[in-house]
């Protein structure tokens, strides 16, 4: 298990989305980490892939945690089940997984090899698994001993994970991310090094953990692109290995893939009959990751490939006739020899940038979408469906001028005929501003960009006014942000947004907020809704700053009270909560379920030894309960309080239900009917706060009317206000 470091997002014990407690961080990755909760609803163990924080409002790596959710449409014991994804209060994105108790096959790769026996089971199984992912046209690419599980350690019962194509790189893993290819390079068909897949890459990734765990450690993948291209070509050495197992990789394994079986289906078929080198003449289209399905249908799931049309090859040059002796020493050998180089250079070539692919016939997208950004202080990224290699190749070229990553996939779809010209002509307008975004569904654009440069601004702004945009729709947002933010420009929208008493910035700055400077706001707020709508409106002034809302959430009634609390410093008084139910153990978190019994002490420290203390409760359901003083405790004063008892002691205003039976003190049991935060406030004050003593419980209303008016005792100055929040939960 992962140890839990301070900077993770999740800590063990949160609770996400009130629903799932985080047990334990399983792995970290590049772009997100994965969690083991367990619901406290139905106490269901569960997977939490959550995007890092950086991530969480990217387009491009939104569009492809989207992609990874198109797998809870696939339900088959062997595919770990997907359920969906969510975004928490904070706006961290995650997706929901079963969680497989059991260890992975790179677990078992260290602790040497396994059994032929046990791998058979584990061909049959994975393939199975694969078989009903295929039939959607979805290809899995990744497919190596880490993402198959062993579910309670029984080989029958292995599972495939991650999907997903924004690949985890995990340290010493050898993911290649972007290029149309993600795969680990020992595990990875040759042809991915190329930029295609199909089920026929998923066949061979198999079959090369297989023969790993047989063997008890990875193949040797050489040590730079060219040894990989050459180590690639060759077969596998599947020597020692014992038949059935050894036929059956030799065939999986083929560098070649139409030598391959053809499909997960044809390998279960030779595994039910024992028959490796039947021709299968079942074939799929390529396509990266999850193809959409081809627009002409027929009769059988699985299309096969289209070769694009040749072409024009450029005249060539005029070459040097060979001698005689060359032709008689080499006739046949060195031309192959030659021609073997050039095929490993190019091969090479494709692998460290990019740019070898094939074009078969196009599958339809549907929807048609395409996301290009260049965020702050991170690389661009061209992710989605282009349709023509001349776009792709395009954008491509772009990307790496500018060290950025690419995942494009060719696909026909609802598009206007000059879409990918309408594009191309919107990026290169737009790449001069200092960030920017162009997201794409069919020929609707959504299109934002932002600049420090008037004359940049004024220049993109002009561009799109004599419409570049074509035939594509939408209307971009373009920001010229000032250099220097003055904070008075900011103090509008913290009035207009404070609907839980006045929002202030922390640390406002007298010459204003650079280019790079975070805007922090401090305060209360009545919802989550009302935090996101502030963001919104801070972002939208602050452009590219970072914004921080530091505000706590409060409901209606607590609102209430905020707007109208007399105006005082906090102090030294604590608030320190017990559970009172189990022998008044300290609750350090505030947090109660349903049936427990909340302890309140107020810990009044040394220096206070005169004046009143005045401490109420105001509960989620609109109630105001006065612990001191009340009816049954009407001396507050703080000499009567300490009894004659000096330095820092505790004063307990709410009990246990066995002590409030001996004392009569107030005693409270947490039910479903108020859940949510209650706020315990202290008011300390030179006398008594209001001039007649307050029923022990009344509502918010007639309490704030009750602060505001003539009840208040005019003679009291406050010292100071503390408060403390106390959350009820159900179970």
């Amino acid at each position: 298990m992962t140890e839990s470091r301070p900077g993770d997002l999740f800590q063990p014990g949160d609770l996400v989305n009130n629903t799932y407690r985080v047990e334990a961080i399983l792995g970290r990755g590049g772009t997100s980490d994965v969690y083991r909760a367990r619901s406290e609803i139905s106490g269901r163990l569960v997977a939490l892939k959550v995007l890092k924080a950086e991530f969480s409002t990217n387009e491009d790596y939104l569009l492809l945690l989207t992609r990874e959710e198109a797998m809870r449409e696939i339900r088959h014991d062997a595919i770990v089940r997907y359920s969906e994804n969510h975004r928490t209060a904070d706006g961290h994105v995650y997706l929901l997984i079963d969680y497989i108790d059991g260890p992975g096959l790179d677990k078992k790769l260290k602790e040497g090899p396994m059994s032929a026996d046990d791998l058979l089971v584990i061909c049959r199984r994975v393939c199975e698994g694969l078989q009903a992912a295929h039939e959607r046209n979805i290809f899995h690419r990744d497919l190596s001993p880490d993402n198959i599980l062993l579910r309670d350690g029984d080989p029958a019962q292995a599972v495939i994970i991650d999907f997903g194509i924004a690949k985890d790189t995990n340290p010493g893993a050898e993911t290649i991310v972007g290029n149309e290819f993600a795969g680990k390079y020992a595990y990875a068909a040759p042809e991915q090094l190329a930029g295609k897949t199909d089920a026929r890459t998923d066949i061979y990734s198999l079959g090369a953990s297989l023969l790993a765990n047989f063997r008890g450690k990875s193949p040797d993948i050489g040590r730079n692109p060219m040894e990989v291209v050459q180590k690639k070509a060759e077969p596998l050495d599947t020597e020692g290995v014992p038949e059935p197992l050894k036929a059956l990789l030799d065939k999986m394994t083929q560098p070649n893939p139409d030598d391959r079986f053809q499909s997960a289906a044809a390998v279960l078929a030779a595994l039910e009959g024992g028959s490796f080198n039947t021709p299968d003449a079942d074939e799929l289209s390529d396509a990266t990751v999850i193809a959409p399905l081809p627009s002409a249908s027929k009769s059988e799931p699985e299309a096969k490939p289209v070769t694009a049309p040749p072409k024009p090859e450029p005249q060539p040059k005029t070459a040097k006739p060979a001698s005689s002796k060359e032709g008689k020493k080499g006739g046949a050998v060195l031309p192959i020899a030659i021609g073997g180089a050039v095929v490993a250079a190019g091969l090479a070539g494709a692998f460290a940038f990019g740019l070898f692919s094939s074009e078969p016939s196009l599958p339809v997208a549907e929807p048609y979408r395409l996301s290009i950004a260049k965020a702050k202080d991170s690389l661009p990224r061209a992710v989605g469906f282009v349709p023509a290699e001349e776009v792709a190749s395009e954008l491509r070229e772009q990307m790496q001028a500018q060290d950025g990553t690419f995942d494009l996939t060719l696909a026909s779809g609802a598009i206007s005929e000059t879409w990918g010209e309408d594009v191309l002509a919107v990026v290169d307008a737009i790449d001069e501003m200092d960030t920017w975004r162009v997201s794409l569904s069919g020929d609707t654009a959504d299109i934002e960009g932002a600049t420090t440069s008037r004359p940049i601004y004024d220049a993109v702004q002009a561009a799109f006014d004599a419409g570049i945009m074509g035939a594509l729709s939408g209307t971009p947002s373009l920001t010229l942000e000032e250099i220097i933010l003055a904070p008075e420009q900011i103090d509008p929208i913290l009035n207009t947004y404070a609907d839980c008493g006045p929002l202030t910035l922390a640390n406002r700055p007298i010459a204003g907020y650079g280019p790079e400077s975070l805007v922090e706001v401090r305060g209360v707020l009545s919802s989550e809704e009302s935090r996101a709508a502030l963001s919104n409106a801070l972002s939208a002034v602050a452009g590219s700053r970072p914004v921080r809302i530091d505000a706590e959430i409060l409901n209606s009634t607590l609102c209430l009270i905020e707007s109208v609390m007399p105006k005082a410093p906090s102090s030294a008084i604590d608030i320190a909560f017990y559970q009172g139910d189990q022998d008044n153990n300290p609750n350090p978190t505030g947090e109660f379920v349903v049936g427990e019994n909340p302890v309140i002490d107020v810990e009044l420290p040394a220096g206070v030894t005169d004046g009143y203390l005045s401490v109420s409760v105001l509960d989620v359901s609109g109630n105001v309960f006065h612990l001191l003083p009340n009816l049954n405790r009407p001396d507050n004063s703080v000499e009567s309080l300490r009894d004659g008892q000096d330095g820092a002691i505790p004063i307990r205003v709410a009990y246990s239900i066995q002590e409030a039976q001996q004392t009569g003190g107030l005693a409270f049991r947490v039910d479903d009917s108020t859940l949510g935060k209650t706020k315990v406030i202290v008011i300390h004050s030179s006398e008594p706060l209001f001039t007649e003593l307050r029923p022990t419980s009344e509502s918010a209303l007639s309490y704030s009317e009750a602060l505001l008016e003539q009840d208040r005792n005019p003679s009291s100055r406050i010292f100071s206000l503390d408060s403390r929040i106390l959350e009820t939960l159900a179970r």
